[in-house]
């Protein structure tokens, strides 16, 4: 059986962290099949590529899903996922002077279109 293969595209971050962060612990638990995962991040969802800034995301209620953060840390450090920030929303986002996250790098959007030829999108 072929290897699955899955976008993430995050449009959201401060505006809806509940979202995100159910949208990681899923690609989280997808990766954990060894199913392949990786993220374009735009709109709002650009900001998560920016080193430090998912820690500031405190919504939680007890017992909820893990913080964001930490999700991002798992799918980094434990799976390897590469995250992709639009390029047009870099500027938007005064992204292009800030430190990213480690595995995350600038694509146009030219790039997600790629990679939706040759794998399943999922929209948050």
């Amino acid at each position: 059986m072929e290897k699955k293969k899955f976008v993430f595209i995050i449009t959201h971050s401060f505006d809806r962290p509940d979202l995100v962060a159910g949208a990681f612990q899923l690609a989280a638990n997808m990766r954990a099949f060894d199913t392949e995962v990786d993220f374009f991040l735009m709109d709002n969802g650009a900001l998560l590529g920016k080193k430090g800034f998912a820690e500031s995301l405190t919504w939680q209620k007890k017992d909820e899903f893990s913080p964001v953060h930490q999700l991002i840390n798992t799918l980094i450090d434990d799976f390897d996922c590469k995250f992709y920030i639009c390029a047009s929303c870099v500027k938007h986002y005064d992204l292009d002077n800030a430190e990213l996250l480690r595995n995350t790098s600038v694509k146009p959007g030219s790039y997600l279109g790629e990679m939706l030829m040759e794998r399943q999108a999922l929209t948050f």
